[in-house]
């Protein structure tokens, strides 16, 4: 199968992608990996160590590349094969299975400093799609060179093991929630879930919470239908539990809405 990947299967129209590579890499990587606010964070603060080191001698160019997908894009398809790696520089993305007759189910969300997939760093096959649901930047690493960095140094072994860690968690949880949970049970575990992703790399002021999620996304990870997501969302605005309007989830009652959609 040939890759949609960016830099690949350029002949597809709805795969317009622009390249934020500069030629002088150095001052590509100092723009937008240096200045990154979430670089500090995750598998990333690990990899790339302190600012300063982005500009050490033995920095090799050419094993790290951006590019930006407009909102509603794909960025990658199932079952392709890549030499690289992603990581979520900006914006919100999903990872996702469609089946054959249109149905999907969305796996995942991706916020900034997420990697697409952990296992890819051991896997050159992507095993889901993943689509722009915002605007998005995305940093494409060399995967042989990611390789080499986890051999050479055990903090980025660990970094790695603890991304694998809570990826597995988090499928675990979303299937606990799917097999065994009401509707409204699932869709507060799903706000529940993305409260603490959002506002850690995000400014949360009196739990007003960015959430660009429409109802079909919501629909499509707790497997659901929208009407049914309409109906569950209206009743927790009644109860005065949470209000989604304009792209923004403001939270008015957490400890009912934990006692709802809680695992534990």
């Amino acid at each position: 199968m040939q890759s949609r990947l960016p830099g690949r299967g350029r002949n597809n129209p709805d795969h317009r992608v622009w390249d934020l590579v500069a030629k002088d890499s150095e001052l590509t990587f100092a723009s937008i990996c240096v200045t990154c606010p979430h670089r500090e964070s995750g598998f990333c603060g690990t990899l790339f160590g302190s600012p300063s080191d982005c500009f050490r001698p033995d920095q090799q160019r050419g094993w790290q590349r951006f590019f930006a997908i407009p909102a509603g894009k794909q960025i990658a398809a199932r079952d392709e094969v890549s030499s690289e790696i992603f990581v979520l520089c900006t914006g919100w993305a999903f990872c996702y299975f469609q089946l054959s007759d249109g149905r999907r189910q969305i796996l995942k969300f991706l916020l900034p400093g997420d990697l697409f997939s952990s296992i890819a760093v051991l896997d050159k096959t992507l095993h889901f799609s993943v689509k722009a649901l915002t605007e998005v930047q995305v940093s494409g690493l060399s995967r042989s060179e990611i390789r080499a960095r986890c051999a050479a140094d055990p903090a980025v072994q660990w970094a790695l093991a603890n991304s694998c860690i809570k990826e597995t968690q988090e499928a675990a949880e979303l299937v606990t929630a799917l097999g065994q949970c009401s509707a409204e049970e699932r869709i507060a575990y799903l706000l529940l879930h993305l409260m603490p992703r959002i506002a850690a790399v995000n400014v949360i002021r009196e739990q007003r919470y960015p959430f660009p999620l429409r109802q079909q996304h919501i629909a499509d990870t707790v497997g659901l239908t929208p009407v049914h997501v309409s109906r569950v969302l209206s009743l927790f605005r009644d109860r005065r539990l949470v209000a989604l309007s304009e792209g923004v989830l403001t939270v008015l009652n957490r400890a009912e809405l934990e006692r709802i959609g809680s695992l534990r």
